[in-house]
């Protein structure tokens, strides 16, 4: 079989594959059922219900321990993965976007008090907030990647 071949018919990454791209037209389906309008720019961002990092993660362990047995030396490895991605969802890249979230606060004060910062370029672009998750929207992502890896 050619190296082609092979990768289009890896189950494991297309079943992966396809809890990340549910969990990201989740996020534009519940913005829609919360907020009344359609937000098309959530397909291609992160942060938000459900978590893709954290869906395709964990759809690729429960595929892996599916295929290769629970106690195979990949899951393991898997299980590792989705651990340290869920980590940094919900801890580090939430944390990152609260400090942008300040930051753009800050820039935004300091644009209404121009005479306090002669001198002083003040950026144009606000610095993208929405990079993290809450611990819900991470379990959110794990239950959706967990059921996905189940199923398929």
């Amino acid at each position: 079989m050619n190296p082609v071949s092979s990768i289009l018919n890896n189950n494991i990454m297309w079943v992966s594959l396809f809890a990340w791209i549910l969990a990201q037209f989740l996020k534009i389906l519940i913005n829609f059922v919360i907020e009344k309008e359609w937000d098309f720019d959530l397909l291609t961002s992160s942060g938000g219900f459900p978590s893709s990092h954290t869906a395709i993660v964990c759809a690729l362990a429960i595929s892996i321990g599916k295929n290769d047995g629970w106690e195979s030396s990949l899951f393991a490895i898997a299980v590792t993965l989705a651990v340290i991605v869920m980590y940094d969802a919900a801890g580090v890249r939430r944390a990152a976007g609260n400090h942008a979230r300040i930051i753009n606060y800050l820039v935004e004060w300091m644009r209404q008090h121009p005479t306090d910062f002669l001198g002083y370029n003040i950026q144009e672009e606000k610095f993208k907030e929405l990079i993290g998750h809450t611990p819900f929207e991470v379990f959110g992502g794990a239950i959706l990647g967990c059921a996905v890896g189940l199923i398929f």
